[in-house]
């Protein structure tokens, strides 16, 4: 690959401090990840936006979370149609290889995914109605949340509530996967949806008795 370049300096610098220091001191915590492969306890599908870092909220050490991210947090429907599906072969991985407990959906505030698709649904974005456009394909998947939303009154309010039907509908889908529905209903697998304020730091959990978000 003539276009790939060395790493920027600063990410060199920062890795040989990682090396001198966390790796150093855990030598015989990374040799046995190493060797005795990966066994978390459950998967954490969170948005690509830099500052939603999963395994700071929780305290999670390496080996513990099966992550995956993806724009704005979301599970497409069980489509095995041949084409590529990255979340969707990450969903069959943890659930039928890794055999996690937990699957946890963890969307976000200010979510620019979100924020596209209020703008493409509501008309203020036409670039990302093109075919041609990965982003708007990929925000089609949230096309059915933003329906339940688009009465509100308020933009702010609308993507609050839109950030928060991300969460839903791909707990929704995830259920449209047949291995994921078995393992649910045979007591071996549950799913959880979460919330996140960046700013207020705060996280909210999805109450099905409730059938609305509550804080942790």
């Amino acid at each position: 690959m003539l276009h790939a370049k060395p790493l920027p300096s600063y990410l060199v610098q920062r890795y040989h401090g990682w090396k001198a220091t966390t790796y150093e001191e855990n030598q015989s915590w990374y040799r046995r990840l190493a060797e005795s492969g990966q066994h978390p306890r459950a998967m954490v599908i969170s948005c690509c936006d830099s500052r939603v870092h999963v395994t700071s909220i929780f305290g999670a050490d390496q080996g513990e979370f099966f992550i995956h991210r993806n724009i704005a947090n979301l599970v497409p429907p069980h489509k095995p149609d041949g084409l590529q599906h990255g979340t969707s072969a990450a969903v069959e991985y943890a659930v039928n290889a890794l055999k996690v407990a937990h699957i946890i959906v963890l969307g976000h505030s200010n979510c620019g995914g979100v924020q596209g698709c209020l703008d493409m649904c509501s008309g203020h974005a036409p670039e990302l109605e093109e075919k041609t456009s990965f982003v708007g394909r990929w925000m089609d998947i949230l096309r059915p949340g933003y329906d339940r939303v688009k009465e509100l009154d308020t933009a702010d309010e609308q993507r609050n509530a839109l950030e928060k039907q991300a969460v839903l509908v791909s707990l929704e889908n995830l259920m449209t996967f047949p291995f994921v529905a078995d393992a649910v209903e045979g007591g071996k697998l549950s799913l959880h949806g979460l919330w996140t304020d960046i700013g207020e730091g705060s996280l909210e959990y999805f109450d099905p008795a409730k059938k609305d978000f509550a804080r942790v």
